[in-house]
Formats: C-alpha cells, structure tokens, sequence
C-alpha cells in the first residue's frame, strides 16, 4: 500500500483525501518509508518534522481547516516540501548557510501559513545550495544532493532538493523559489514540473528585496495538473507582500482545456547563448510535436542583445541588498559565488545601474512585441544536461568555456528579466539517460497559459509516467567538445 500510495498524482492523493478513502496520516506513514529508502542515495530532505506533520494531520482530520475545503487550492491534509530557504516555525531552518546551522524560527513564512492553512502537510525541509546561489545544489550544512536518474549527476539549483523530493516519490508537491531558474532548471534536470510564477503572484512576504521582481516563490511537481493545484494553494495577494494581488476568477486547475496556440520556438536566442547539440536537437524535435495538439510552431524570439550583462548588474544589486550586512560579518563564512555577486554589486556604478535598467526596459518591449505575435515563447529548459555533481557549474556548454557560474542559467535569466511566468517540463532523454526539458514561458500574468501548454505537451509525451523512480547509480557523461 506505501508504495501505491506514493505513486498517486498529488490530485488523485487529494481526491482520495476528500472522499477520505485514506488519511492524511496514510500518507505521511508512506512517505516516511520511501523517505528511509531513498534519502542515502540522494540526500533530499536533510531535515524533516514528521511529529510536527501528525499533529497536524490530526488537526485536519478533526475538522481544522473545514472552512477552507472549498477553495480551489484546498489539499485536505496533502504532505509536501519546503525549500530550506524558507521559515517553518519550530523547525531548523538553515538557509543552506553555516550561519543559521543552528536556526529554528518562531514564525513561519507567510507562504508556508497559507499553504498549511489550506491543508498542506510539511514533513521536511528540502536541500539547498547557501542561500539559494548555484546551479548545483550543494552546502556546507548539508552536503550534496544528488539526481535520482544518476546519483552522480547534479540534481540542479537550487530547488534541487524539492525537485528530487517529488521525482523520487517521497513528498507529493514542493514549494521552491526560483531567480534565474532555481525552479526551471532542477525540474529539468530531474524530469519533473517545476514553474516560476510571474512576480507578485506568490507571496514573497519576509524577503528584504520586496520590490525587486527577480525571486519569486513556486510550485512543483510531477505533472502539470499537479502544479496547477499547487498554484492555486499559492497565489493570492498579501498585506505582507507589496506585489501581490489576487488570483485569478478560474482557479489554475480549472483552466488546463487544450487549444491552438502559436508558438514561438529558439534555440538559442539566434546564437547568443550556448545550447549542447544533443539538447538543441531533442528540443527542436519536441517542440514540433505540438502540432499534434493543433498549434503553429515557428523559429522566433525577440534578440538578447546586452542583456546577459544587464542581468549580471541586476542580480549583483540584489545581493548587496540581501547579503551586503553578512559580508561585513561573516565574510569567512560565505561561499565564493555569494562573496563575487555581493562585491560585483558593490562596485557598480549609478550609471551601470541606470544602463542595467534602461537595457532590461527595451528587452521587456522586445518580448512585449513578441506576445503580440505569439501566445508562447519556448526554449530549452537548460543549455546541458545534468552535470557532475562535485562540480559547482558546468564547466563548459557546447564546447565554450563558461565565465562564471551564471553563464549557463541565461535561457531561464532572460525570462525573469521580462517578469513572464515559465513552466518547465520534460521532453526526453539524450543518450545517456538524461532528462531534457522544454521551458514555456507565457506573457506576464498569463500562467494558465503555459500551464495550458504544459498540460497538452505531455498529454502528448506521456513523460509525466516516468516518475516516480528509485535512484540508480551512474558515471559522469564526457563533455560535449567543439563541433
């Protein structure tokens, strides 16, 4: 029974939940056992609170919450994850970060009070690179995390735990958040959904840059209906949050109806950015079998022109906002990656700023332009597949040597910088068994949209099937040289 119960869609664990055909407590009893099998493999949930999950589950199961059930994003008692970046009161929370080792918060985030307000179970914090900075998700804490299709390949960043916790079946949703694909990627990587709401969507409630749009709070899981449930658990405005509003009239899980779309489709931003071969190739082949569903797919895509620049500006000022105090402090404590974007940001200059600005101002007219035209824009969900996981960025892509450990997340960068929703979902392996994903990203506020997409892609894949998996050992694929 465990294991067909961590085999059901979140939905179907929802609905089984209201007809109270199985129990929350059901639930975590089965979660706690795949827990046990798969953690040693890939190190997921470092921290989990399943006492704290059955009192709560009790709770529910005595009627708590009962006001609620007729809310779209009701979960009637559901287990999940929380990204250790985010406050669950009474449970160590550490950021990822030698500094909060030992934290455990009074209060809990606003987001994870609303979610577990609407019947979402927390049992566990979910892995993180320090502070949410890396594509590899990885801290001093902690340790590694590793991907279930080959645990000697990344699981991505930095929502890398939440994205294992759901491809390996122990928790049925994660919350993550996602700056320059922190979502997008690690579903990639790990062959499930992982989607970046527009800003304002979800709350951000505590964080200190609560006017900038970069970070956003988001779901995941492992198929696009699932998403969109946990979407509608998410959204809504909050006093908290001053870029919030409310959700939309059709709640996100009533809004999937497959129809034509049209479809814009690149690469590579017409060559600007490095894609593997082997990635490109799946991509534009899968891409096209949208057709199937009766959309019109064409090349197209508004030009990057000097925004991979202007995002480096953009993001390095958000660091000195969120970490410029601790470098004062801790400096010894940080890592690399956190120290180069904070001091990069330090040194700015007002008019880098401004030209930072006025170049993300013309890329968002550019894509504006685009949604006139289109109702997507799609790309790669990553420019390479899943990478060594000692490693804390992929060396090279396509045979180019990467700057700096950002300059392979410019597929998901380009996307924040225009505040549009994205969707990532799977679309293949490449020759070595790992997963490929598309990324749909829609125009600002228009997450049905992508969702929509999401939802006829893999009607028409069925890649959705393939988790949850148990982990299996592997090698590191070679590198893809210069063609």
């Amino acid at each position: 029974m465990p294991d067909d119960l961590i085999r059901l869609t979140a939905t179907e664990a929802v609905a089984r939940l209201k007809r109270r055909e199985i129990s929350p407590l059901d639930l975590i009893d089965a979660a706690e056992r795949r827990i046990a099998a798969v953690e040693p493999a890939v190190n997921a949930l470092p921290t989990l609170c399943l006492d704290r999950a059955r009192a709560h589950a009790r709770r529910i199961m005595a009627g708590e919450g009962a006001a609620q059930s007729d809310h779209p994003g009701w979960l009637a008692g559901l287990p999940l994850t929380i990204k250790d970046l985010t406050d669950v009161a009474g449970v160590r929370t550490t950021y990822g970060s030698p500094i909060f080792r030992d934290h455990v918060p009074e209060r809990s985030h606003p987001l994870v009070t609303r979610i577990e307000a609407l019947g979402g179970i927390v049992i566990g914090k979910s892995n993180t690179p320090e502070f949410g900075a890396g594509g590899s998700t990885f801290n001093e804490v902690f340790g590694r995390t590793r991907n279930p299709w080959n645990t000697a390949l990344t699981c991505g960043g930095s929502t890398g735990g939440g994205a294992v916790s759901v491809a390996t079946g122990e928790a049925w949703l994660a919350h993550g958040t996602d700056h320059a694909g922190s979502l997008r990627r690690p579903g990639t990587y790990c062959g499930v959904i992982g989607l970046r709401p527009s800003p304002g969507r979800v709350t951000r409630g505590t964080a200190t840059n609560l006017f900038s749009p970069l970070s956003v709070h988001g779901p995941m899981a492992r198929n696009t209906a699932d998403v969109a449930l946990f979407l509608d658990t998410m959204a809504g405005w909050d006093v908290l949050d001053p870029l919030t509003y409310e959700p939309p009239a059709r709640p996100y899980a009533q809004s999937l109806a497959p129809r034509p779309m049209r479809i814009g489709f690149t690469a590579d931003f017409h060559g600007a950015l490095p894609v593997d071969r082997e990635t490109r190739a799946i991509c534009e082949a899968a891409v096209r079998r949208f057709a199937e569903a009766g959309c019109i797919v064409e090349d197209a895509a508004p030009a990057l022109e000097a925004l991979q620049e202007a995002f480096l500006v953009l993001r390095s000022q958000h660091f000195v906002v969120d970490r410029e105090l601790q470098l004062q402090t801790h400096r010894a404590l940080l890592k690399p990656d956190i120290i180069w974007n904070t001091e990069r940001g330090l040194a700015a200059t007002p008019s880098r700023l401004a030209w930072a600005e006025r170049e993300r101002a013309a890329w968002y007219r550019r894509v504006a332009a685009h949604f006139s035209r289109f109702d997507l824009l799609v790309t790669p969900g990553a420019a390479t597949p899943a990478f060594d996981v000692m490693l804390r960025h992929p060396e090279s892509v396509a045979g180019v040597k990467l700057e700096n450990y950002m300059a392979a997340s410019m597929l998901n960068a380009a996307i924040t910088l225009a505040g549009c929703p994205a969707v990532a979902v799977p679309c293949g392996l490449d020759q070595y068994g790992r997963p490929i994903g598309l990324q749909i990203a829609a125009a600002p506020r228009q997450e049905a949209t992508a969702l929509t997409a999401a939802a006829m892609f893999e009607a028409i894949t069925g890649f959705d099937r393939a988790v949850p998996i148990d982990p299996k050992p592997g090698t590191v694929p070679p590198q893809e040289r210069p063609a």
